[in-house]
């Protein structure tokens, strides 16, 4: 049996393979191997658009499906600002169930085979699907296989849930699996929101916002009613893996108005906003603390849980007490001017930040930060792709904690620079959130809707990239997806958040008005 697994508009054949068709534990798998190769352009694809005329969007080469134009509802939000909804195709999957090892339904040949002698034993006939995750720009192809029982249509799911039942009775780990999440070929739908921004007529400008402090989360319905906005959508991922209490802080760079609240992680993909104007490229952050005595010492990081022998500082947007550990404080005023030294586990006073340490970093404290010295921290953010450093004023904004999509035109996923190359994230579909700029500076927003089988199946990263590529964006990043994903036009949540209700996130892309 064939499949095909989709890489923007290139299919490749999958082999499925029943249990039987081995000879042997060792033997090789019969059938051909098929190679991936990952294009840099594919043919078929409109141009980019000097300046896409309002209320209009291509009409040929949609990339996700079949190449037919979608069915397309445009609003004009306000003056420079274009709101559509795309939905396209019919659903043609439906669920089967796949064996999970370690968390993981993408295995090596050895443990598929393993799994798959268990599933026969236990009484089911398994197949094993070889598949490969694609090369990335910087990560290479791999073959992965997976297990998989039995193929039920929508309304049957409840059949899938029994055998995933009946399975762990024998031992086996499995789950229900939708076919449209697997980055397999298929019909759809899919539903889809799009905001285009056009700095020529559009008044108003570009903000993040962290909401109440860096380390909570807040809706994005609630970040855009504060701040007036008239459109917003989620920004980049957070830390879901520390502290409970500091599950919001961003995985990358953030700037709001000017101050740098999150530390980047050097090389990965943000997006750039000052007034009506944004950019996507590759960060770096810089902070240092130094002494009035000429000691030194590098800030590892800001408004998050300190690392062991590490320096960080808080500022009064944490939004709570910084964390209580074993390390040392010292509080500085605007100019500098070391306040106190204090124990940790209280809130940053208005109008100061707290340096913390812990081991070495207590002990540097200690040496160069006592009451009365001064100490100044400077922030240096630069951009990689041009060497220079980007001005830290009052109108600029950066989210980061995203993936790279789209360079100069053509598609560029960075799934390992920016810690997501696994199959997971490069080949299922998910939820998606979607940023670019069109070669004439338009802002380019999507919002793809995922995991709900009978309106929208979501986009792999290959399929994000060629729509926003299908939409104009020269160059474009996919911030957090999943739960995440929410727009937010005019006051209202547009979209269908897959948890079923509007998440908190750790920050927000907002077009406020003037």
């Amino acid at each position: 049996m064939r499949r095909h697994l989709i890489v923007g508009t290139v299919t490749v054949a999958l082999t499925m393979i029943t249990l039987s068709a081995f000879a042997s534990p060792l033997s090789p798998l019969p059938g051909p191997r098929y190679a991936l190769r990952l294009f840099p352009e594919i043919s078929g694809l409109p141009g980019l658009p000097s300046a896409p005329p309002p209320a209009a969007l291509p009409t040929t080469g949609f990339p996700l499906g079949s190449p037919k134009a979608p069915k397309v509802v445009s609003e004009r939000v306000a003056p420079g600002i274009d709101y559509f909804t795309l939905t396209h195709g019919t659903s043609t999957d439906g669920y089967t169930v796949s064996v999970v090892v370690r968390g993981k339904d993408a295995l090596s040949e050895t443990t598929a085979r393993a799994q798959a002698l268990a599933v026969e034993e236990s009484g089911y006939s398994p197949s094993i699907v070889k598949f490969t995750e694609p090369a990335v720009a910087d990560h290479p192809a791999a073959d992965f296989w997976t297990v998989r029982v039995g193929a039920w249509p929508l309304g049957k799911m409840a059949e899938a849930a029994h055998v995933v039942k009946q399975l762990k009775k024998a031992g086996i780990t499995a789950k229900v699996d939708f076919g449209g999440d697997d980055g397999f070929q298929t019909g759809g739908p899919w539903t889809v929101r799009v905001l285009m921004i056009d700095p020529r007529s559009f008044r108003g400008t570009f903000r993040s916002s962290l909401g109440a402090g860096v380390a909570a989360r807040e809706t994005v319905s609630a970040m855009a009613a504060s701040a007036d906005a008239v459109a917003a959508v989620n920004g980049g991922f957070f830390d879901i893996h520390t502290r409970k209490d500091f599950r919001g802080d961003p995985t990358g760079i953030s700037v709001v108005g000017g101050d740098l609240l999150s530390e980047a992680v050097p090389g990965r993909t943000g997006l750039v906003l000052a007034g009506r104007r944004a950019r996507v490229t590759e960060l770096s952050s810089s902070v240092v603390a130094a002494a009035g005595d000429g000691a030194k010492l590098e800030v590892g990081g800001l408004n998050r849980v300190a690392r062991a022998d590490e320096l960080v500082m808080y500022t009064e947007e944490l939004g709570r007490a910084t964390p209580s550990d074993r390390g040392v404080e010292v509080v500085l005023d605007a100019s500098g001017e070391v306040l106190r030294p204090r124990g940790p586990g209280a809130p940053v006073p208005h109008g100061t930040r707290v340096l913390h340490g812990r081991g070495t970093a207590a002990d540097w404290l200690r040496e160069h930060a006592a009451a009365g010295m001064t100490v100044d921290v400077t922030a240096k953010v630069t951009d990689l792709r041009t060497g220079h450093v980007v001005p830290l004023t009052s109108e600029t904004s950066i989210i980061g904690g995203g993936i790279g999509l789209v360079r100069d035109g053509r598609t560029s996923i960075t799934a390992a620079k920016d810690g997501m190359a696994n199959v997971n994230m490069i080949v299922r579909r998910h939820p998606r959130t979607l940023a670019g700029v069109t070669a004439s500076g338009e802002l380019v927003v999507a919002v793809v809707d995922g995991r709900a089988p009978d309106t929208s199946v979501g986009a792999s990263f290959f399929e994000s990239a060629e729509l926003m590529r299908w939409l104009g964006a020269r160059d474009a990043i996919s911030l957090d997806g999943g739960g995440s994903s929410t727009m937010v036009v005019g006051g209202k949540v547009v979209n269908h958040p897959s948890d079923g209700a509007e998440r908190g996130v750790g920050d927000a892309l907002l077009i406020v008005g003037r």
